[in-house]
């Protein structure tokens, strides 16, 4: 049996079936080319093992590869698919595309010259895998793999099967919801623990120390996945890191990017344009005044980290409460609606919300009077009128 082969029913064997990702049944799995991009240790290679193990044969139609395998140091992806399809190849999943020099170039290549094959690719959230040196976006059907949402936290680790809710539900029902949730889990101690260990999901598989793992995730990232893109040197790095470790210890950053230059030794572009790629690694979140049409060099409002996760890998001991709900709201919210800055309240949300973030004691103080206004509050298990647990808001997806 050939390494490749090989190797993927190895890893195939090791994939466990008890939990799936949402995601996993709102692919258009029957489309000729899909690509499923996220950031490192989210999930990607299990979801389309996932999806080889429970609907396709084990025979020489079906194969995994990774593009990090050291067989493509020396061998062409292209050659290597005109063997497999010669031999009766029909399903192609391809693994980590972006280590691939000219993957897109060789990916178009090989849906034009083969139509009887469906493609699936994986890559990092740094890379627009659409706008490279090769135009898939009339090929590829694009999906973005998030985090472990709160609710899926709650699925995995209590043998649950919560589902999703909307916004409008949560804004209108959030009293039905939150009696149906305290029937089963004791949410504010879950969202606790889910806040420090619950974003990613290899903490499902890793003896190691999760915050460990994580920080040394970041650190990869740091190190080999946006250099590898952007082309940076090593004092170019070093610039990065020191950069991430200012926003780090003072989140919800309000950039002052005259400051920041000072103290990264970054030019001005430079620095904005290293926010835009952390941002895009899902290290941090950027809030700007209005979503619509962001440029890498606009000046962001705020700066968050990506998850409250992040917070404890890389600043344990200076954790602010009310950054980690912000943090939370937003990380939960950002992937399926626009969310905004606003200077009454919090986060303005798909032109038409306005939330305000706090504790049980929270009041209307800052939001009153403003139509379609909500206040978001930790450590309420049930909440009235317009005061909606915060928890409530970690069941959109």
């Amino acid at each position: 049996m050939e390494p490749l082969r090989e190797n993927f029913y190895r890893r195939l064997s090791n994939v466990s079936l008890k939990f799936k990702r949402s995601l996993l049944n709102t692919i258009h799995w029957e489309n000729r080319m899909i690509g499923i991009r996220g950031a490192r240790g989210v999930g990607k290679t299990t979801l389309i093992l996932q999806y080889i193990k429970e609907n396709l044969p084990l025979n020489e139609s079906v194969i995994y590869i990774s593009l990090d395998d050291i067989y493509f140091a020396t061998n062409s992806l292209s050659e290597y698919v005109d063997d497999f399809v010669k031999k009766g190849g029909q399903y192609l999943f391809v693994d980590e595309v972006h280590k691939y020099k000219n993957w897109s170039i060789e990916l178009k290549n090989i849906y034009d010259n083969y139509p009887e094959l469906k493609i699936v690719f994986t890559g990092s959230s740094i890379l627009p895998l659409i706008k490279s040196k090769a135009d898939l976006s009339r090929r590829a059907l694009m999906y973005d793999i998030q985090g472990l949402s709160f609710r899926e936290y709650i699925n995995v680790t209590h043998k649950l099967n919560f589902e999703t809710v909307s916004l409008p539900d949560i804004l209108t029902n959030h009293l039905e919801l939150s009696m149906m949730i305290n029937k089963k889990i004791k949410p504010i101690l879950e969202l606790e623990r889910y806040n420090q260990k619950g974003y990613y999901p290899y903490f499902l598989e890793s003896n190691r120390d999760y915050l460990f793992l994580l920080a040394e995730t970041i650190n990869q990232t740091l190190e080999a996945d946006i250099p590898m893109y952007l082309d940076l040197n090593i004092e170019s790095i070093e610039k990065m890191k020191r950069l991430l470790s200012i926003i780090s210890v003072s989140v919800p950053f309000k950039p002052n990017i005259s400051n920041l230059s000072e103290k990264t030794g970054m030019a001005r572009n430079t620095l904005k344009m290293m926010l835009h790629y952390l941002q895009k690694a899902n290290i941090i979140n950027l809030l700007f005044a209005s979503s619509k049409g962001v440029s890498q060099l606009q000046k962001p409002e705020k700066i968050y980290l990506h998850h409250p996760n992040l917070m404890y890998a890389l600043s344990s001991d200076k954790i602010n409460t009310g950054t980690l709900r912000e943090t939370f709201f937003q990380n939960q919210l950002q992937s399926l609606f626009s969310v905004e800055y606003t200077n009454k309240g919090d986060f303005f949300v798909d032109d038409k919300y306005t939330f305000e973030i706090g504790g049980k004691d929270k009041n209307y103080q800052q939001i009153k009077d403003i139509p379609n206004s909500y206040i978001a509050a930790d450590n309420i298990e049930y909440g009235t009128g317009n005061k909606i647990p915060l928890f409530l808001f970690g069941f959109l997806y």
